[in-house]
């Protein structure tokens, strides 16, 4: 396509070019020849998003779950600001800086005391695609080169690379169509019971099973704790999660815990691992997984933290050396953003936010399960969600959504928020507010082909 056939056309309200993004530029999940609408923004501030026409929205999903502390926050804008004028980007082949330094750091300090090795990577997907690489080249340094297989539960979401799509859900993922170019994984039934509710230690009997029959070829189990996010927003019994840590002790089979949607505050505790103890202690991960909110929102970053054991196993196989490393791994900016981002946690504000955000979601949520299309309604933490009975038209919703002044998301037949902690209780009360008058008045809405997690 030459130049000159290119649309250079713009809304005549809008300062964005709107229909060159419609016709050239590829949104997540979205076709290209029948795009949901895109929203031009110019900028943001706290909750708000401010639109090219001028319209304000109060953001319900922390850009994707990230910018847990606002936009445009005055400590972490001034530590990229500082950063940026000394050392946006070095390569970390041969090369240190201080902030990834600061930064493990602070990470090694804040998660479980087993965890003291640092992979510093560029995005949630990438971080997972190191944790099972981890895993199969640590079993290579302890003679084990058959553990090749992950088993994971269904109704999870880890990522859409080659190899994080792969223990994403088998049978309803957004990554069914691609077939045998997938490897083929292990699965079991997702976790049943539910965040409160009474646990059956029954439950873990499949999972038992699958180990005892094939804990010779599987490598590590990958889980999200506590909350299943793109899967469906489920948020499961911490049991499950402590049965699984013995499980995979007794089998000796690594656990993966993937908390780059729940990490950092989200589910109410600093990372989502922490609702679930044994005789008093928390569960532990082999290898853990973080992302998303590590920067605040402000830049992508993602880290793999791994035990002692678990790098010397890397670096005791055949390669002896652990064989990943990304154009951008440590970048000393997102390095900056992140340490600022866990300064901000670091004051503990977040615990009384969250709890606050908590309580008013369950009083203000709490009337839409009587609505004839509603399934289910359930809050957790900063998480709240109407759970609907069929798919719904995203376009259609997201549409009635900014007509109301909020920016909400939903996907597949869920409407849910997770706001930025700062939010204000009137700002929230406009968020439920909408949650509710669209749930209340949503007609089923079958849609034939992909179903969209975005």
């Amino acid at each position: 396509m030459s130049a000159a056939t290119l649309s250079t056309s713009k809304s005549s309200t809008s300062s964005i070019d709107l229909e060159f993004d419609k016709q050239h530029i590829w949104h997540p999940y979205t076709s290209m020849s029948n795009a949901l609408p895109a929203f031009g923004v110019v900028s943001a501030k706290e909750c708000e998003l401010t639109l090219d026409d001028g319209r304000q929205l109060i953001d319900g999903t922390s850009s994707w779950w990230a910018c847990v502390h606002g936009y445009s926050h005055p400590v972490i804008v001034d530590a990229m600001q500082t950063q940026l004028s000394k050392l946006s980007h070095v390569m970390f082949g041969g090369i240190t800086h201080q902030p990834a330094i600061e930064l493990s750091k602070k990470l090694i300090a804040m998660t479980s005391d087993n965890l003291t090795k640092v992979f510093l990577a560029d995005s949630g997907s990438i971080a997972v695609e190191v944790a099972l690489k981890m895993a199969l080249q640590y079993w290579q340094g302890r003679n084990q080169p058959n553990k090749q297989r992950i088993l994971t539960v269904k109704c999870g979401y880890h990522g859409d690379t080659f190899a994080a799509m792969s223990i994403c859900d088998p049978e309803g993922g957004m990554h069914t169509m691609f077939g045998d170019s997938v490897t083929q994984h292990e699965f079991v039934s997702a976790p049943q019971a539910s965040f409160g509710a009474s646990f059956n230690p029954s439950e873990l009997c499949e999972m038992r099973a699958k180990l005892e029959a094939m804990h010779d070829d599987i490598a590590a189990v990958i889980i999200e704790p506590i909350l299943q996010g793109a899967g469906g927003m489920r948020f499961y019994h911490p049991d499950y999660l402590v049965g699984l840590r013995q499980l995979c002790d007794e089998f000796k089979v690594l656990l993966i815990l993937d908390e780059i949607a729940t990490g950092f505050g989200r589910t109410g505790k600093m990372f989502a691992y922490e609702h679930a103890t044994i005789n008093g202690h928390t569960v532990e991960a082999d290898i853990l997984c973080l992302g998303k909110a590590l920067t605040g929102g402000y830049i992508s970053l993602a880290v793999t933290l791994c035990s002692d054991e678990v790098a010397q196993g890397i670096s005791d196989s055949p390669a002896g050396v652990f064989m990943h490393g990304p154009t951008f791994m440590g970048n000393p900016l997102a390095c900056s953003a992140a340490c600022a981002s866990l300064d901000l946690l670091a004051n503990g504000e977040w615990q009384g936010q969250i709890a606050s955000i908590e309580a008013q979601l369950k009083t203000e949520l709490a009337e839409a399960i009587d609505f004839p299309e509603v399934q289910d309604v359930r809050v957790l933490g900063g998480i709240g969600v109407i759970e609907m009975n069929a798919t719904v038209n995203t376009a259609e919703l997201q549409q009635k959504f900014v007509d109301l002044g909020v920016w909400i998301r939903p996907f597949s037949n869920l409407i849910y928020i997770m706001p930025p902690y700062v939010i204000t209780p009137k700002q929230l009360t406009k968020l439920t507010s909408a949650m509710k008058q669209v749930a209340s008045t949503i007609l089923p809405y079958k849609h034939e082909g992909f179903i969209s997690n975005g």
